[in-house]
Formats: C-alpha cells, sequence, structure tokens
C-alpha cells in the first residue's frame, strides 16, 4: 500500500497542532524545514542540553504541564550559569503515545515559560517510544564575545556563592514516594506543596545572568547535588574549597526537618535538582552580587571560601568540624 504524499504523517500533524503554534520565531520557519537560523552578532552561542526522563527526573504520575516546564528550565539553569541569555531551543520528544489530555497542557506550559523566559522553540523531532517517556531540550543562549563563565576559573580567596534554597527538591521527591519527609509533614500541607512544586518545577535564576557575568570567575548550576557539583567546579579550576554547612541557605520546610532529625545534612547537600547558581566571586565583587540578586528578589548567599590544593571540598559543621560525607552528589550510574 502506498501512502498519499499530500497527507501529513501523523508525526507532522502532532507537530502542527501542538508544537508549530510555539515556534514564533522567524528563524524556526513555522517548523517545515528540518533546520532553524539562530541569528548572531559578535556574539558568542552557549550551547547547552539535558534530558528529562520518565521514572529517572519525573515521577508517570507528574502532571504534564510541570514536565514540560522541568525540560525547559533545568536547560535555562545552565545558561544563567553561564552568564547566558537565552535565544532558544531545539526540542526531542519521545512519546508512547499522541494523546491530547497529555500534549495539550505540556504543550501549552512549554509556550507560556518560551514566552516568559525570551527562548523560543526553534525545531526538533518527535519519535514514538514503548517507554519510559523522554524529553530532551537543546537550548541556546548569547554572551558578549568571550565572557561566558565556565569552571575553570575559581582562584583561591574567591568567596563561594549560591542562590535560593538548597535541598528542597530532594525533599520534595521524597514527599511524593511517601517517605520520612511525608510522615513528618502530614500535619503542614503547605511545606508538602511548597516541597513538592521545588521538585517538579524549577525557579531558573535567569534574571542572575549578567550579574553573574560581570563578576563571578566560575560558576555552574547545582543539578546533582551541591556537595558534588562544587567539586566538580574546583577540580576543574585545580583548587579546593571550604564551605561552612551552617551558612548553607535552607527554607523553612528543609531546616524544620533537619532540626527535627527527619533528614540528615548529607541529604539536602547531595540530593540535587536544586537548579541553584554556584559561582566563585572575588572578595571585593560578592556583596554587589548578592546586592544584584537582592534588587531581583533572588537571595544569593555566601557559603564558603576557594582555598589552595587539589583535595576534595571540606565542608565543616558549626563548631568548625569536618563533616564525612559518604554521597556527594546524585548519579545516574
Amino acid at each position: 500500500m502506498t501512502q498519499d504524499k499530500n497527507k501529513a504523517s501523523g508525526e507532522d500533524s502532532l507537530i502542527a497542532r501542538y508544537f508549530k503554534p510555539l515556534a514564533t520565531d522567524p528563524g524556526a520557519f513555522g517548523l517545515v524545514d528540518d533546520a532553524a537560523v539562530l541569528p548572531s552578532s559578535g556574539e558568542d552561542i552557549v550551547v547547552t542540553t539535558d534530558a528529562v526522563v520518565e521514572g529517572v527526573h519525573y515521577l508517570a504520575s507528574d502532571p504534564p504541564d510541570t514536565i514540560a516546564r522541568k525540560a525547559l528550565r533545568v536547560n535555562l539553569s545552565d545558561l544563567a550559569a553561564k552568564g547566558a541569555l537565552p535565544a532558544g531551543f531545539v526540542l526531542t520528544l519521545a512519546l508512547r503515545s499522541k494523546e491530547d489530555a497529555w500534549l495539550r497542557p505540556f504543550a501549552d506550559a512549554l509556550g507560556e515559560d518560551a514566552k516568559n523566559f525570551a527562548c523560543p522553540l526553534l525545531g526538533g523531532d518527535t519519535v514514538s517510544t514503548p517507554g519510559p517517556q523522554m524529553i530532551s531540550i537543546t537550548a541556546f543562549g548569547r554572551v558578549p564575545r568571550g565572557r561566558m563563565i565556565g569552571r575553570t576559573g575559581a582562584r583561591p580567596g574567591d568567596r563561594i556563592l549560591v542562590t535560593g534554597t538548597i535541598g528542597d527538591a530532594a525533599l520534595g521527591l521524597d514527599v511524593l514516594r511517601g517517605g520520612a519527609a511525608a510522615g513528618a509533614l502530614t500535619s503542614d500541607p503547605a511545606a508538602r506543596d511548597f516541597l513538592i512544586s521545588r521538585y517538579r518545577v524549577p525557579q531558573p535564576r535567569n534574571v542572575l545572568a549578567r550579574a553573574v557575568r560581570d563578576h563571578a570567575t566560575a560558576a555552574m548550576d547545582v543539578s546533582d547535588g551541591l556537595a558534588g557539583d562544587l567539586t566538580k567546579l574546583c577540580a576543574a579550576s585545580e583548587v579546593s574549597a571550604s564551605v561552612d554547612v551552617t551558612s548553607v541557605p535552607l527554607s523553612a520546610a528543609a531546616a524544620g526537618l533537619l532540626a527535627g532529625n527527619v533528614v540528615r545534612v548529607e541529604t539536602l547537600l547531595a540530593g540535587g535538582d536544586d537548579y541553584e547558581v554556584l559561582c566563585t566571586v572575588p572578595p571585593a565583587q560578592s556583596d554587589a552580587l548578592i546586592a544584584a540578586g537582592q534588587a531581583m528578589g533572588v537571595a544569593v548567599t555566601a557559603i564558603g571560601t576557594i582555598v589552595e590544593g587539589h583535595e576534595r571540598p571540606r565542608f565543616l559543621d558549626g563548631q568548625g568540624q569536618e563533616l564525612l560525607l559518604t554521597r556527594l552528589s546524585y548519579s545516574h550510574f
């Protein structure tokens, strides 16, 4: 049997219905081509890619709108840590089926975030899979030539700064899985909802991209866990670090669970999915970055100092004693 060449395929129909309306950038050509154009005028193009996989990065029961937002925002978080402003993204969807009840809220939320973060859809691909579902996004950002903030610039004496709060997402996942945090917060639905939202819908700090670019010597986003990601940054910069664990910013919900011995501090430091900016800044410029955060409504907290050496960063308790962490971060393998 031959197929009518003028009849749209199922994939083409899916793209036209859900995603062509999102492709408003002229360089996307209405998604009728198999490539896009991203104009550049003397800037560097920063490229990052992250996938979210069902059962690994989100639960099968998670609402489709939160899955869409997480898929885009984890990439936007990478751009923020590089000091880059969003320019656009391409999307790959591996779907078990093309049900409107799932795709419509997914596409609507993706379109809202694409507009709100000024990061338009440029193209992509859709494929079928027996499962699990997977969403992969490659995002592009712009920085002035030679100004991207990498992981290799940290120097002894730099202060270590982090945005937002740490450990909430790991606790949110624990709540969804019915763990210890869920039991402890049975009578506090507001705290439960807050932690779940931190797991499902990250808050990328793109409003601070310019400030990170202007002040940081090295930066990355906290995706796998603060302890492990700081270790990666230090290794790339060939330095070490000293962190005051009591200075690590915690939400009220996380602090309460820690104080009640429901969770250990290691859970918060190594849990992952925070998507906050971790950066190193010369002491003379750290107050400026903190002030920039205040102006944008984003808390920026100093948690330690970069030191000479090649050993793993030291995490010190309130008495200055080193905590021996058995786990630094989440690892896929």
